[in-house]
């Protein structure tokens, strides 16, 4: 029996050495990207106590496209960079059974390349992605310029099938995208697959709280932003009007100023409060870094937000559904913003509360790092 245990633990123990490889998203200096780069490996090597090893694609642009997450030009420059070291790697024998792919950013369509050549070269690897968006979301770009086309959809339920373990970070985003692939017409009665291919995780961000500490308690002005992408999705047109109608106030949209990241910073610590209309939010970062930083977070009850938000700091969600909801409860919202602007002091103790709620459900890796452990 003895040697039987012994066998049975050295086996467990052989098996969960292995590499992990980071296929990473580009790092754009002013979004998380770039932190993810530099804290991601570090966290899940403390975590796993793994090899840990980032593939990355190089330089890309750094300007973004109008309005959008990344390059769209960029992007598949790096991808493709990333690919041809991952074939390199096959070539070369590096990559062995056990080891674990982790794409930060699922809509990766080398993930195709990687299963065909574990699959034909016979390398029992695991592979995991994070969703962050895709044409099933018709906020996305994806979704507002492609929508259903054949191609978009068979792509994206193809990666999922590869995926052994599609990471989401909300349940909002995973209803969203198991809702669209239940279809049982135009995509023949495919499910989107078994339900422990699907995990509810945190993102991994727990660098952000100490990383931030440096910009709290500066003194707060009655500054209020709009830390979201300049794009429809976000109704930006909304948060020009209520500037227009409380000159009281300063009303900041982040990024029309070209803000680097520690400018950024410091004005969020320096700010009463954040403000969102927001059409698309799967998750939503800056209201957390707000939090963080005692930033009032006044986010719709929709999406995300109704499971992430504490009840108040979430408005009616007609309020701001669009342009003529919003003018017929203009009133309702200035009322609101008032409110927590003159009486900030009396909400401090509600946004250490949400602080709380995000970082320990949402913002902190530890459970994705256990899936991927578990292997």
């Amino acid at each position: 029996w003895c040697f039987l245990f012994y066998r049975f633990s050295s086996i467990r123990i052989f098996r969960r050495q292995m590499t992990i490889y980071i296929v990473d998203l580009e790092a754009v200096d002013t979004r998380y990207t770039k932190e993810w780069k530099e804290h991601l490996p570090k966290q899940l090597k403390r975590a796993t106590n793994q090899n840990v090893i980032t593939i990355s694609g190089g330089d890309t642009p750094q300007a973004t496209t109008p309005g959008a997450f990344l390059n769209f030009g960029g992007t598949n420059v790096y991808k493709s960079a990333q690919m041809e070291k991952i074939g390199t790697m096959f070539c070369e024998g590096k990559v062995k059974d056990g080891d674990y792919f982790l794409y930060t950013d699922a809509w990766n369509p080398t993930v195709l390349q990687l299963k065909y050549m574990s699959e034909l070269l016979n390398v029992k690897i695991k592979i995991g992605g994070m969703w962050h968006a895709g044409s099933y979301d018709p906020q996305d770009f994806l979704g507002r310029l492609i929508g259903d086309a054949d191609w978009v959809r068979n792509t994206e339920r193809a990666m999922f099938d590869v995926f052994d373990h599609n990471f989401f970070a909300t349940e909002f985003h995973i209803n969203m995208f198991t809702e669209v692939f239940k279809d049982t017409g135009k995509y023949l009665g495919l499910n989107p697959g078994p339900k422990e291919k699907i995990s509810r995780v945190g993102w991994p961000m727990e660098y952000m709280e100490p990383t931030l500490s440096l910009y709290k308690n500066m003194d707060k002005k009655d500054v209020i932003l709009f830390p979201h992408r300049m794009a429809p999705e976000k109704q930006p047109a909304i948060f020009n009007d209520l500037k227009q109608a409380m000159p009281q106030y300063e009303f900041v949209a982040c990024q029309e100023k070209a803000l680097s990241k520690n400018e950024y910073h410091n004005l969020l610590g320096s700010a009463k409060m954040i403000f969102s209309a927001n059409l698309q939010e799967t998750l939503g970062i800056s209201w957390y870094e707000g939090a963080l930083l005692d930033v009032i977070p006044m986010v719709p009850d929709r999406l995300s937000y109704s499971e992430m938000a504490i009840p108040e700091f979430a408005y009616p969600s007609i309020w701001t559904e669009d342009w003529q909801n919003y003018l017929a409860n203009k009133k309702k919202l200035i009322a609101k913003i008032e409110d927590y602007m003159d009486n900030y002091k009396k909400y401090i103790p509600l946004i250490y509360k949400q602080k709380d709620k995000l970082k320990e459900t949402f913002f902190s890796g530890n459970q994705l790092y256990g899936v991927i452990s578990n292997g």
